[in-house]
């Protein structure tokens, strides 16, 4: 995985995804992130209240299709509009400082629940390039009492030896990751909502 010192062009990205297609997961345990993590992964979970009610979870589950969740400053996902089926492929483009780094990952599985407590979400997982081993799962639940919750669930380890280097300051990277998500679903799902108010006051 090596860095470039300027934003990779649109071909470029291509060939990452292309040569990311031919690769298998870079862990054993595909769709782990369903139960219990096994031995030898770090497990970090965040879950944040982003709204209430029907409009801002219809709003949180259309973010995640959208990628909405990666769409901040120094975060890109390619191709944008990856759909969320087991099997389809995105390169995560991460600017950290003055380069840019590849992170390839693979949709593991999707779900879509009705019922008393409406779930909607996936998982992928790790491919080569990339600098973590593992899984993780994007969750919107519209809960009992009306809030609609967004939760990160991570199974990682180091992907290679500079992942292992450097691993303090990959795990700075992992946290500062899943703030930027959380605030971007909550901003996306509150203009999604206000929106929404406002197209029926007129």
């Amino acid at each position: 995985m090596r860095p470039y010192l300027k934003k990779p062009s649109d071909a470029t990205l291509d060939d990452v995804l292309t040569q990311a297609g031919r690769s298998g997961f870079t862990y054993r345990e595909a769709g782990m992130t369903e139960g219990p993590a096994p031995g030898g992964y770090i497990v970090d979970r965040m879950t944040t209240v982003v709204g209430h009610g029907d409009d801002a979870f219809a709003a949180a589950s259309e973010g995640l299709k959208t990628w909405q969740h990666f769409r901040f400053g120094w975060i890109t996902p390619w191709p944008g509009d990856t759909p969320l089926k087991p099997g389809a492929d995105v390169v995560v483009l991460a600017r950290v400082g003055v380069v840019y780094l590849f992170n390839a990952c693979r949709v593991v599985y999707a779900f879509d629940e009705p019922g008393p407590t409406p779930r909607f979400g996936f998982a992928y997982g790790t491919l080569a390039p990339h600098a973590e081993s593992g899984e993780e799962r994007f969750e919107v639940r519209h809960e009992a009492d009306g809030s609609v919750v967004y939760e990160i669930t991570a199974y990682s380890r180091p992907g290679n030896w500079l992942t292992r280097l450097g691993y303090p300051v990959a795990r700075v990277l992992q946290r500062r990751f899943a703030r930027d998500s959380t605030a971007a679903m909550a901003a996306y799902v509150a203009a999604e909502v206000a929106m929404a108010l406002s197209g029926l006051s007129t």
